[in-house]
């Protein structure tokens, strides 16, 4: 298979990439999150293509991406009032809703659960697609299963080439961070990811949140998850990644005690001057978090390298967007963390 690049520029690529998704082919599209590998929701045959292209494991759900907010009532039931209070507010945007599946969406989709979930992405190309499409497009990131996910056209291209059908490129995205996930389904609104809606801001829709274990420590490879994200050890460059915490002063000295001649450092800009003599990569500024956010995915594939020995990452600490950053670094990670003003 020839993988064709066209872009959102382009007069022709909505309706390319509509004829494909209905064809039951694999197109990548772009969102404000990250690219996702889409695929018709709604077909087996399609789907199964996802699974098989990213190395994906069954029990690993998908998320349904549709042209409009009112559009979950096509594939969701028993929708409660606090999912239409989000979809006012966030919609289009980078958040998923977790909720009651409708029959009509097929059990590879869900992971054979009884949940769904849906987002409606903040791309007007990759909405139009959906709605000439007349169906969901299914979409995790488009990157090799476990491996960091894709910001660029170019990385997906890298990861995908000769196995998709199309690849709409609309430049980097915005945000560069999957979206948050809240699952709907039980008493109490639950965080499953954090994401470019910040617990905060749910909780000024919602009045309530409840965080799950899955967003601050490694859960067993066995238990059952409602959303992507959470269960396997993701984002992760072939090396091994460590974050340190602790002052800019104490990271630095940890880091220089333990670096190796094959080790690399994964930084803020402003401490660019720290490690001057490590070879290291800026992924952000630490006073602008949305740079971080944007810059993640793009440094830890560059540091996708097998000649590298140790990353050593520094991590953003606090609320909102950061605490995505966060979630992202210690999944890449598996939640490996020193403290660099306690350990030596």
């Amino acid at each position: 298979m020839q993988t064709r690049i066209l872009s959102t520029k382009d007069s022709n690529t909505i309706a390319v990439a509509a004829e494909i998704i209905k064809s039951n082919g694999l197109v990548a599209i772009p969102t404000e999150t990250v690219y996702g590998l889409g695929a018709n929701g709604l077909s087996e045959e399609a789907v199964a293509k996802i699974f098989v292209a990213k190395g994906r494991p069954q029990d690993n759900p998908l998320i349904l991406h549709v042209a409009q907010p009112r559009d979950i009532e096509r594939f969701c039931r028993d929708i409660p009032k606090a999912a239409y209070a989000l979809a006012d507010a966030f919609w289009p945007g980078p958040l998923t809703m977790v909720l009651p599946v409708h029959p009509c969406v097929p059990k590879c989709t869900t992971a054979g659960l009884p949940t769904v979930g849906v987002r409606c992405p903040d791309n007007d190309v990759t909405r139009q697609i959906i709605a000439l499409a007349g169906v969901p497009i299914a979409a995790p990131s488009a990157n090799i299963s476990g491996k960091p996910s894709t910001t660029t056209a170019e990385h997906v291209l890298h990861d995908h080439d000769g196995k998709l059908d199309l690849i709409v490129d609309g430049g980097p995205c915005r945000v560069g961070v999957e979206s948050t996930i809240v699952d709907l389904t039980e008493a109490r609104p639950r965080l499953l990811r954090p994401g470019g809606i910040t617990p905060e801001q749910l909780i000024a829709v919602l009045g309530d949140l409840v965080v799950d274990k899955a967003v601050t420590a490694q859960i067993d490879k066995d238990e059952v998850v409602k959303a992507p994200g959470m269960k396997y050890k993701h984002y992760a460059p072939q090396s091994d990644v460590i974050i340190v915490s602790g002052s800019r002063e104490k990271a630095a000295e940890y880091i220089h005690r333990h670096y190796k001649e094959n080790d690399r450092v994964l930084c803020f800009e402003e401490e660019l001057p720290l490690y001057s003599d490590c070879k290291p990569l800026a992924y952000g500024r630490e006073g602008d978090v949305s740079t971080l956010s944007a810059g993640l995915f793009a440094a830890l594939r560059e540091l996708d390298d097998p000649g590298i020995g140790i990353v050593y990452a520094r991590c953003p600490e606090g609320g909102g967007v950061a605490y995505a950053v966060q979630n992202r670094l210690k999944k890449a990670a598996a939640f490996r963390i020193v403290n660099a003003e306690v350990e030596v």
